[in-house]
């Protein structure tokens, strides 16, 4: 045997620490929930109410009640079975310490007990007792009521009978760690949201969220499923076709649904679940589905020649995949016994086998509705068509833009200022409202990794524009050249030029509407620049409240008003800034481009379908919605000195 060395440089097996129990995941919390933030923190709260809701899946119970208290608990509660209470043969513990204590410990393991389940593969509960200060777990079981506390994960008491309970059902009261999570800051709009989705995709289910911080208390029940949640989201726009297409079937032991509309406008929406759990990121349901609604529609086009019928003679008309999703919201759900999902927050399903077993339900269900409902049929071809005529509009564009590299910075209208760095991850791009702006930019930034396109006016509002109107625009042209990536369909991530693109626009409405065309130009051209955390907003301040030789920079009404209360008495000078060309280079620098000083949101999308009514409603065409909005908010704005 080979003589081994002796272990050098202080690094031996000692230096390999074990960590037991649930040490792992509040040493490593963003392992198990993806982040300490507020979604890690609502996650928490939703891994507790996909055990309620599973049990409701299984047949056991009908409803889930949610309530945020002021100190910052949550209680679930449901009248399902209640968890086990006997003592565990392998642990040596109650079922429910094993549950609470213990990773991959729980009934979604074993055979039989849920066929279906949308935890955290059976880790959910326990992650939620490691990172909870204080949690409380009662059980009401065979007449009785079981109840255990725990803290930071560890048992504080044995699981004991309080005495007797009618009915059956576990309830989990829980508090955060605040040393992990921060403020126990829940949005109530977010939960409430994702309680209604939960509503729609289990029908007759009732789900309740009580909110004892505002006095707000809303409860769902439905018993139309994800057609009515297609009609839910449509319910503000023009649909092309009154009552959504639906479709279900169980395939190899996959329960599959499917929901979709069409509307008048020209963006997708399609909200995709899987054992109940939203998968943001789609995953293979959303791509089994995408392939069969290009290919059942293309089928229909030749079947019935209907592209003839819309002038084109040759009948050869091939719609992309890009045409047949524009105006569409569909949501598709699927439930299976081994969900395989990529990472621990669920955002994509893996199940390579889900994909085939979609695309073969939607083949058959769209084909048979397009052959019973030949009007219906024709308003969504005809609506797929003109998306394909301003398809290829958009095409021919997109090669005029991209007929010059983006490095010729002469073709750019803008007049793109360049940075000196080559590398994309150390650039940041300003987005600039016009010439004086531009010009305070370029004379303060740091040339040598920031890089300023000042904007002419307001750009187009692509919410109302078809793609080839959007590319016809000057501005959006050379905002597309510059980033480099495409758009839509055709994005392409790593040719990004800057990993920081910045939208830095005047501290008044016309900033911030500008700022808000530019929020729905990429919300529905560049979506994955969101995704990829790449766009931020600038928080340029909006006084300068000088006291003698000192100089005050304030960034919000409330915070003006405390500095001129701790300054009282002293003799100031107060200085709105209503543009950011009032600025100097040097005090732009200072107080909005500077990474070491300066205050900048990060641009995320956390409810994608309330992304979508909301840019419909704020830029779309339909004005009552828009003025309800409007009047229902004005009270909110304080001191708007324009």
């Amino acid at each position: 045997m080979q003589n081994l060395p002796e272990p050098g440089n202080g690094y031996t097996a000692q230096n390999i620490q074990v960590l037991k129990g649930l040490e792992a995941v509040r040493r490593r919390p963003g392992m198990y929930i993806g982040g300490t933030d507020q979604r890690g923190l609502h996650l928490l709260v939703l891994e507790i109410v996909y055990n309620s809701v599973d049990e409701v899946i299984a047949g056991f119970g009908d409803r889930v009640q949610v309530t945020l208290f002021e100190d910052g608990r949550v209680k679930v509660e449901d009248n399902g079975r209640g968890i086990p209470v006997d003592r565990h043969a392998e642990s040596g513990v109650s079922a429910v310490e094993t549950v609470m204590t213990m990773l991959h410990a729980g009934a979604k393991f074993g055979a039989g007990t849920y066929k279906v389940s949308s935890g955290l593969h059976g880790v959910g509960a326990s992650v939620v007792n490691a990172l909870s200060s204080w949690l409380r777990i009662e059980i009401r079981r065979e007449g009785n009521l079981y109840s255990q506390e725990y803290a930071h994960g560890i048992p504080q008491t044995e699981l004991k009978v309080e005495g007797e309970a009618e009915g059956s059902g576990t309830t989990v009261i829980f508090r955060p760690d605040e040393k992990i999570f921060g403020p126990l800051e829940y949005d109530f709009d977010y939960l409430a949201q994702r309680c209604r989705e939960l509503a729609y995709l289990v029908p007759r289910m009732e789900v309740s969220l009580c909110d004892l911080r505002t006095d707000r208390e809303v409860t769902f029940y439905f018993e139309g499923g994800i057609a009515s949640l297609v009609h839910y989201l449509n319910r503000k726009k023009e649909v092309l076709h009154p009552k959504a297409i639906y479709m279900s079937k169980n395939v190899e032991g996959t329960a599959i649904e499917v929901a979709l509309q069409y509307n008048d406008g020209y963006s997708e929406l399609a909200l995709t679940f899987a054992n109940c759990v939203n998968t943001a990121d789609g995953g293979s349901h959303l791509t089994g589905f995408r392939a069969a609604l290009t290919r059942s529609l293309n089928d229909y086009i030749h079947k019935t020649k209907a592209n003839s019928k819309n002038g084109n003679r040759n009948g050869d008309t091939s719609l992309s995949g890009e045409d047949v999703r524009s105006g569409l919201t569909a949501v598709i759900s699927v439930k299976l016994d081994e969900p395989q999902f990529e990472g621990q927050v669920k955002a994509k399903l893996g199940n390579p086998e889900v994909k085939g077993q979609v695309e073969s339900v939607v083949a058959e269900g769209l084909s048979e509705y397009l052959e019973q409902h030949p009007n219906e049929a024709k308003r969504i071809i005809d609506k797929c068509l003109t998306a394909a005529r301003a398809r290829e509009a958009a095409r021919r564009a997109r090669e005029l833009i991209f007929r010059k590299t983006p490095l010729e910075a002469g073709t750019l209208p803008g007049k793109l200022a360049e940075c000196a760095e080559k590398d994309p991850s150390r650039c940041e791009l300003f987005l600039v409202e016009g010439d004086s702006a531009g010009g305070s930019a370029k004379q303060g930034r740091d040339r040598r990794f920031q890089a300023i396109l000042p904007l002419k006016g307001k750009i187009l509002n692509v919410e109302k524009a078809s793609a080839d109107k959007m590319l016809a625009h000057e501005e959006i042209r050379a905002l597309i050249t510059t980033l480099g990536v495409g758009i839509a369909d055709q994005i392409d991530l790593s040719k990004l030029r800057y990993h920081r693109v910045i939208i830095m626009t005047d501290a008044d409405v016309d900033g911030s509407h500008i700022r808000t065309l530019l929020l729905t130009f990429f919300f529905r051209n560049m979506v994955e620049l969101i995704g990829g955390g790449h766009l931020f907003i600038a928080q340029p301040p909006l006084y300068r409240i000088q006291a003698g030789k000192e100089s005050h920079w304030v960034y919000s009404e409330p915070e003006k008003e405390v500095l001129l209360e701790s300054l009282r008495g002293k003799k100031l000078e107060v200085q709105r800034y209503k543009g950011l060309g009032e600025m100097s280079p040097e005090q732009l620098w200072e107080t909005t481009m500077n990474p070491e000083t300066r205050i900048m949101l990060q641009v995320g999308i956390e409810d994608a379908a309330r992304a979508d009514e909301v840019f419909h409603m704020l830029m779309g065409e339909q004005v009552p919605p828009r003025k309800a909005f409007i009047q229902a908010h004005a009270k909110n704005v304080r001191n708007l000195d324009v």
